[in-house]
Formats: C-alpha cells, sequence, structure tokens
C-alpha cells in the first residue's frame, strides 16, 4: 500500500511558506465497535457499515486510518503516487479496489468505492499475516504501511520508524474516547505558562512526564543518550504543560498529532501544537506555538528548553490543538 498523504499543510510546501500563512492569519484492546471519532458527515454510514467487514477492523480503527492516510481528502496524492481518501498506489487498487456503491465502475477517486476497499483490503491483510506472532490489528495496519511480506519477515511489526508511528497513531486516535473537546484558551495559556516554568532545562532523550523533567532513555537516532540528564525531549515538554491542564497527551510527537485536532492556517492559536515531518508517521518534533511566528520547544540533545522560531526545521508539517476528553477545564 503505502505512502501516507499530506494533510494539514501539506508535504512538499517549504517551512517559509507555511510560517507565512499561519502568522498572517495571526495496548492490545481493540478499538471500539461503534463510531464514536468525529468525521465528515458524508463519510460517516460508509465508515459504519464498511468498519464491519471482518473482527479485525471496526468503524474508529477504519476512521483512524483515513485520517492518517488523507484527512479524509478524496483528492489527496502523495509524492509516491498513492491516490485517493485511502491513498491507494495504483497497482494495489487494480488488484483490491472494489465497486462499493454498484454503479458499475471502481474509482479510487470515488469515497463510496474506496473506503469500502480500504476495509476489503484490511480483512484480506490481516488473513495475510494471521500466524504472525503479536497483537493481529498492529499487525494488520503494518502490513497495510509496509506489506504484509515485511511482516512475516520480521515476526510482527517490522522495525522501520515510520511503520512503528504509522501502528503507534492510529491505534491511539482509533482509542479516543468519544466526545473529545480540544483546549480551551484558558487552557493554552497556562499550558504555555507551565512550558515557559522550564526554559533553560536540559534537553533529555526520552525526558520528562506529566510530573515534570526526568532522566531519559538510549538513544536518540545519532546516538545521544538521556539516561545521565534529567530534563525533557520534545513531547515530553508538551505532555508536561498540557498535564498541568488536566489534557493527558500520548507520549510521542506522532502519537500527539494522531490524538490531536488539525488546525487550518487561519485558525491557529497560541498553545496550539505544531508538529514537523513530511507526513503523520514520520512526525519527529513538536513545540508549542507562542504567537508571533515562534514556537517554545525542546530542540535537541545539547540545547535546552527554549524559544525558536517555526522555520526551525525545514519540515514543518502542521498545526493541531490537544483534545480534552475529561472536559477539565480551568
Amino acid at each position: 500500500m503505502r505512502a501516507s498523504a499530506a494533510v494539514t499543510v501539506g508535504v512538499g510546501a517549504t517551512a517559509a511558506v507555511v510560517l507565512a500563512a499561519l502568522v498572517q492569519a495571526a495496548d492490545d484492546d481493540p478499538a471500539g465497535t461503534a463510531l464514536s471519532l468525529t468525521v465528515p458527515g458524508q463519510y460517516k454510514s460508509l465508515i459504519q457499515d464498511a468498519g464491519n467487514t471482518c473482527p479485525e477492523v471496526t468503524p474508529n480503527l477504519l476512521a483512524a486510518l483515513l485520517t492518517q492516510e488523507s484527512g479524509f481528502n478524496p483528492k489527496a496524492r502523495s509524492q509516491v503516487g498513492a491516490e485517493g481518501i485511502a491513498q491507494f498506489m495504483p497497482s494495489t487498487w487494480e488488484t483490491h479496489g472494489i465497486d462499493g456503491d454498484g454503479d458499475g465502475t471502481r474509482d479510487v477517486w470515488d469515497p463510496a468505492d474506496a473506503i469500502p476497499s480500504a476495509a476489503k483490503y484490511l480483512c484480506s491483510i490481516a488473513k495475510d499475516v494471521k500466524d504472525v506472532p503479536g497483537n493481529k490489528q498492529n499487525n494488520m495496519l503494518a502490513a497495510y504501511n509496509a506489506g504484509s511480506g515485511a511482516v512475516r519477515k520480521y515476526g510482527g511489526v517490522p522495525p522501520y520508524k515510520e511503520t512503528q508511528n504509522y501502528v503507534k497513531s492510529i491505534q491511539a486516535l482509533a482509542k479516543q474516547p468519544s466526545s473529545g473537546k480540544t483546549a480551551t484558551a484558558t487552557q493554552a495559556e497556562a499550558a504555555i505558562n507551565a512550558a515557559k516554568g522550564m526554559l533553560g532545562t536540559p534537553y533529555s532523550w526520552g525526558g520528562g512526564n506529566a510530573s515534570g523533567p526526568s532522566t531519559g532513555t538510549c538513544c536518540s537516532p545519532k546516538g545521544r543518550s538521556g539516561k545521565s540528564t534529567t530534563g525533557f525531549d520534545c513531547s515530553g515538554l508538551t505532555l508536561y504543560a498540557y498535564a498541568k491542564v488536566g489534557i493527558s497527551l500520548p507520549r510521542t510527537a506522532a502519537e500527539q498529532y494522531a490524538a490531536s485536532e488539525p488546525v487550518k492556517p487561519g485558525d491557529v492559536r497560541p498553545g496550539d501544537l505544531v508538529f514537523y515531518g513530511s507526513s503523520p508517521a514520520s512526525i519527529h518534533h513538536v513545540g508549542i506555538y507562542i504567537g508571533g511566528g515562534w514556537i517554545l520547544d525542546a530542540p535537541r540533545p545539547g540545547t535546552q528548553v527554549r524559544y525558536d522560531p517555526m522555520d526551525t526545521m525545514r519540515d514543518l508539517y502542521g498545526v493541531a490543538r490537544p483534545v480534552s476528553h475529561d472536559s477539565k477545564e480551568i
């Protein structure tokens, strides 16, 4: 299958262009069988029906996958040629696409065909990897992203960072409780203040939790360990800041994006989270937007929690607002 399409701001847009637009506008438990995620109204019945194609696929899981793949954009096209709302490669569509609406054509650009085709393909993959050890849903999602052969070869989710993030992000989104509300302006301001209180705290790979700075883990892509440093990495800082206002975020930047609500450029406000990567599954950095084109973040080993311009990295992907599922406000 492979290749998530760009959503929110779009792969290929330079950080400078995106920044200008923003500043100018100022576990193993399966997902539930009922559709509780927020999806565009025109796709609800399609997802509900297709999400019961086989035991391994649920409406929430299918909705989470479509969110990850295209952000429900039926015209999405990835840099490697994946097409439509479910991001089928042409060769995969040729083999697995179905005429979901019975109009006599199989159209990858038509959600009425593509959504049931995605569910059918997931079920087919689930059968391909049913004898592979580990969580069946995780193996199925990994095969959707990286291919059944890779899952069989490695005896489970392959050791590809993008595939691992892909699986974690979809599962995190699929398991969100219903009726979540995005962070209020008051919560956002308090989260910023909590993060400001940590300015100057050392960067620690894997460091930081809801209680504050902590020793980290080993090792960063360049071999730097956080085991001897008390501090934060990028997602540890954002997790801490929002924990202070009663909003629980997942641990990694990619998971935090999946668990938050994407924000259009014209709606960005202080407290929103700014993400960097080339796709939802490859997100590798997150910071807190503070206004005026600046973020507060924990950049990398050897640095400290500090202010950075939003274009501090060239692969600015998008902005999203944390979601509270307990409606706790201050």
